[in-house]
């Protein structure tokens, strides 16, 4: 596993979305446009976003040409976006996110591989000193249901296929069981209590 410092490195070299969307070509853009458009939350996720009551700080080893970046990253952004941190204090409550570009990156997004490759989205959850808290790459439950019920079946999707709106509710819904998980393991943190004095 990588040292906090080296953590920290990553993510001060990670883009804040609007800088890493603009990195899209012109012909990945649209696809990214509309999966945000897609991707607001509903007013009981974004407050449970809002209630995470420490600071998350999340590094993403992404690829705007990844059709799952494409279909998950928006909403790892609006997650972000309901519960933004304050500049500061640096550990203030709040969820601070950062993207890589995986090729980019390689040397740092060679440490994560998952079932042997290079998997994006990978999303890393950071702690306020950047240790590291959890994983969670290519795709959450929902989504890998989604995607074998299809592939497994008698018929594939084509490659870019709208995602139904069932299915990024579910997947929106496990991304924010991820936070809430790692949200209650830093809450109960003996280090983190002491130091908040909570």
């Amino acid at each position: 596993m990588r040292s906090p410092a080296e953590f920290r490195d990553a993510f001060s070299a990670g883009l804040p979305w609007p800088d890493y969307l603009a990195s899209a070509t012109s012909a990945q853009r649209p696809r990214w446009d509309a999966s945000w458009q897609q991707s607001a939350l509903s007013p009981a996720q974004a407050a449970l976003a809002r209630s995470l009551p420490r600071r998350i700080n999340l590094l993403v080893i992404s690829g705007t040409w990844c059709g799952d970046c494409v279909q998950q990253c928006p909403i790892l952004s609006r997650i972000a976006e309901a519960h933004p941190t304050p500049v500061a204090p640096a550990d203030a409550p709040g969820i601070c996110l950062r993207f890589i570009d995986r090729d980019e990156h390689a040397d740092f997004a060679d440490h994560f591989m998952i079932c042997g490759g290079r998997r994006v989205p990978t999303a890393i959850f950071l702690n306020e000193d950047f240790d590291f808290v959890h994983l969670l790459g290519d795709r959450t439950l929902a989504r890998y249901r989604a995607v074998a019920a299809a592939s497994l079946g008698p018929a594939c999707p084509l490659p870019g296929a709208p995602v139904p709106p069932d299915e990024r509710a579910a997947v929106t819904d496990d991304w924010l069981r991820e936070f809430e998980r790692v949200a209650l393991l830093l809450r109960l943190s003996p280090k983190l209590r002491d130091r908040h004095g909570d």
